[in-house]
């Protein structure tokens, strides 16, 4: 059987892949079983944030994996007291527990507003409002956090104490708040839900409210942080505070990881016992986290930024661009009517270059560390099926 043929016969159909099958990747390119190069923007949807086959990655990883992969949190580990300062000291935050995943980073996230709420309010506080059109992950409280009806089909009965505010909407905002609410969790820019910016306006609002009626402030930083929009966290362009902020993706550069990070408000919300994740800080995740940390200075994100606006300007340039969105290397890209975004993702990848999708628009996560000369790569192929359609 080809490999096709094996996933179609042994693995639950959760995931309509492309027709590749990547046996290996070198800085932003990553390699078929063919040989075939492709110039890659998803990196792993966001997650090989140094891309592929980064020496110093590597040696973290190999020289961690021959001391110790694993061991419980019922033991301390030195790569997590290494990284957990880093982390804590770089976001001005007061305490972080780790994750596997950017849906278990926004599970604990939920769980601390609630025990929040909890203590403080004695039940009375029980809805937290997320953005219609947002998405915080797969898990069943994750789903009825995501502001999407199309993922809450098929799985009744879900979890409740989820209620929804228009992305941007300042009236709808002050609607949905009450006597009741707990948290608002929102993305600073909605990553499936098609790279959808927040307002300035809005987020200043949304964190005034939260401030004059003790709400908790919760930010989805799975795909737009560590480094993604130009700044270590996205929410740092916007003039905020956030009280709970989930993280994942490119943190450890493709080892499965997430966290969360807590403000003095709540760092001592969690008691023992009340949560854990068997896997979660493990040695070899935290080896992995610490070299990519390391590696996103102060100059690396300026030049993410740099990158960013080079790319932003090669896009508004194309003529059937209709529109782009997002910050730094994470952006959206809304084509002239008419022009089905998969049929331009299937003649890019047949040209070497791999898109995303998000909605009806064109993705773009591409490693951090993709060169301005290789941007102008998949902006000509990007351009020229544009013209021939």
């Amino acid at each position: 059987m080809n490999f096709k043929e094996i996933d179609d016969t042994y693995v639950a159909h959760t995931y309509k892949r492309f027709p590749l099958l990547i046996t290996s990747g070198k800085g932003s390119y990553v390699f078929d079983d063919t040989g075939k190069a492709y110039l890659d923007l998803t990196a792993g949807i966001g997650v090989n944030s140094l891309g592929y086959g980064y020496e110093p990655l590597i040696h973290g990883i190999e020289k961690q994996a021959e001391k110790l992969i694993h061991i419980s949190n019922l033991f301390y580990n030195e790569p997590l007291l290494e990284l957990a300062p880093k982390l804590v000291k770089r976001t001005h935050m007061k305490k972080v527990f780790f994750q596997n995943s950017g849906a278990e980073a926004n599970e604990g996230a939920i769980k601390v507003a609630h025990k929040y709420a909890n203590d403080h309010y004695h039940g009375q506080r029980d809805t937290i409002l997320t953005l219609v059109n947002s998405f915080h992950g797969r898990t069943m409280e994750t789903l009825m956090a995501t502001g999407q009806d199309v993922f809450h089909h098929h799985f009744d009965p879900f979890p409740l104490g989820f209620d929804y505010i228009v992305a941007n909407s300042i009236d709808s905002l002050h609607e949905k708040v009450n006597d009741h609410t707990a948290a608002i969790m929102m993305e600073m820019i909605q990553g499936e839900g098609g790279v959808n910016d927040l307002d300035k306006t809005f987020v200043t609002e949304v964190q005034k409210v939260c401030d004059e009626k003790d709400i908790l402030l919760i930010i989805d930083e799975v795909q737009t942080g560590i480094g993604r929009t130009g700044t270590f966290f996205a929410y740092e362009q916007f003039g905020i505070h956030p009280d709970i902020v989930s993280f994942a993706k490119g943190i450890a550069g493709g080892i499965p990881m997430g966290g969360v990070l807590l403000s003095d408000k709540v760092e001592n919300t969690l008691n023992y016992g009340e949560h854990g994740s068997t896997f979660a800080g493990n040695p070899l995740a935290c080896a992995a986290a610490n070299v990519v940390l390391d590696t996103i200075t102060p100059t690396f994100l300026q030049n993410v930024k740099c990158k960013g606006k080079h790319l932003k300007a090669r896009l508004e340039a194309i003529d059937k661009v209709k529109s782009v969105t997002g910050l730094g290397l994470m952006v959206g890209v809304e084509l002239a009517d008419g022009i089905q975004v998969q049929d331009v993702i299937s003649k890019a990848r047949e040209n070497g270059v791999l898109f995303l999708t998000a909605k009806n628009k064109i993705r773009l996560l591409p490693p951090l560390t993709i060169s301005r000369s290789e941007i102008d790569i998949a902006m000509d192929v990007l351009e020229k099926i544009l013209e021939d359609m």
